[in-house]
């Protein structure tokens, strides 16, 4: 298998780790903005010969459409998503397999009939969340019959020792996108009706609840994104009383969060001081982000839970699907960019090997097969766990 990976951050390098640990990888060229730091990290983590590095700046298309005559099997798209559409179509006219992380923009799903003509996958959403959740979901709607509620939860946080702020939270991506996160209008369906939480109001106490998972205890949990776009994997939604997606957090977070939105700490318009306008969120994220990193001992914990109450059998049930993840000390490497980068490479390799057979751009909910993921996760020391039990709605 001979792959292309754009991208290197965070994510990228667990990808990178997990490819050249695969001895069905003949070779990997490895992309990114800042070539001399890339081939300094791969140098260090002597990844010898196999991998090769490039620099490729995506705000010129041709560097990117260059990369892709090394005729690769397939190419892995980690780069930021406003790319997206710009390596899916170099892969296309390439006829290059394609595997990102990113919620499938309209100009990437326009490609499906081209994809699909031209023997090519693209598999997009495949990463942590949106991606294991996704494939979990498939396999809930596959477990139970006429589905009533569905649950999915993601969650990136310090493990409980590391958890010793203030806020309770640490950094495993940018912080700026966390907070722009926290100022997005969230939808769900409840009894068949769209239901939109305005940005001023995903922290209110009358939209947050408490989980308990075994093994952390109890987390609260807030709407986050938007539900709605998975419709259309889930099928019709007559009956479906409720289909939400929430953010885990330790308890006491949203308490604080809402009290910096009412306070406007958050707000999306600059505030002006001595003249120079200053944007909130970047200077929240640029003053609080040195103090929230994780130590070099500390670890993070990454998470998606889905869950889900129908009918089985013609009886009340209720499934549990879920994934923990914990960072690798002995690596480096977070939870969140093991769950992120190993699976989209992962991906890669199901698509080359035939595992994922399907062509045109895929979903993650019905073209992955489940158990070859939690086969291939579990090999990563990533454990997907399954409970289908008797039950009614959680309420």
């Amino acid at each position: 298998m001979k792959v292309l990976l754009l991208g290197v951050g965070l994510q990228g390098k667990a990808a990178l780790h997990d490819l050249h640990a695969n001895p069905a990888v003949q070779w990997v060229v490895a992309a990114d903005r800042d070539g001399a730091a890339l081939r300094a990290y791969v140098a260090a983590q002597g990844f010898g010969n196999r991998v090769s590095c490039t620099a490729c700046d995506a705000d010129e298309p041709d560097q990117v459409d260059r990369l892709f005559a090394h005729r690769p099997d397939v190419a892995i798209d980690l780069m930021p998503s406003q790319y997206q559409r710009l390596v899916a179509e170099s892969a296309l006219r390439h006829g290059v397999h394609l595997v990102n992380t990113f919620y499938t923009s309209p100009e990437v799903r326009e490609l499906d009939g081209p994809a699909r003509s031209a023997g090519v996958a693209i598999l997009p959403e495949f990463g942590l969340d949106p991606g294991i959740d996704l494939v979990l979901l498939g396999r809930a709607l596959a477990c139970l019959d006429d589905i009533r509620e569905i649950r999915s939860y993601g969650a990136g946080l310090p493990e409980p020792a590391a958890a010793d702020n203030p806020l309770r939270y640490k950094v495993t991506w940018t912080f700026e996108g966390v907070l722009r996160t926290y100022r997005r209008v969230a939808r769900y369906i409840r009894d068949g009706a769209v239901v939109e939480v305005g940005a001023d109001d995903v922290f209110n106490p009358a939209h947050v609840h408490r989980v308990a998972v075994d093994g952390l205890g109890e987390l609260e949990a807030y709407p986050n994104g938007d539900a709605t776009r998975y419709l259309d994997a889930v099928g019709p939604a007559a009956g479906l009383g409720l289909m939400a997606r929430y953010t885990l957090r330790w308890p006491g977070h949203c308490a604080f969060w809402k009290a910096l939105v009412d306070l406007h700490l958050l707000d999306p318009e600059p505030v002006v001081v001595d003249g120079v306008a200053v944007d909130r969120l970047r200077y929240l994220a640029r003053a609080l982000e040195p103090h929230l990193r994780l130590g070099d001992g500390e670890r993070d914990i990454a998470m998606v839970r889905i869950e889900t109450v129908g009918r089985r059998d013609g009886r009340p049930a209720r499934a549990v699907h879920q994934v923990i993840d914990r960072r690798d000390l002995a690596t480096g490497l977070t939870a969140m960019s093991r769950t992120v980068g190993f699976t989209a490479g992962i991906g890669a390799q199901m698509i080359v090997d035939g595992r994922i057979a399907g062509r045109g751009v895929l979903s993650p909910v019905r073209d992955v097969p489940y158990e070859q993921l939690v086969s291939e996760l579990r090999r990563r020391h990533i454990e997907v766990t399954e409970v289908i039990g008797p039950g009614e709605s959680a309420g």
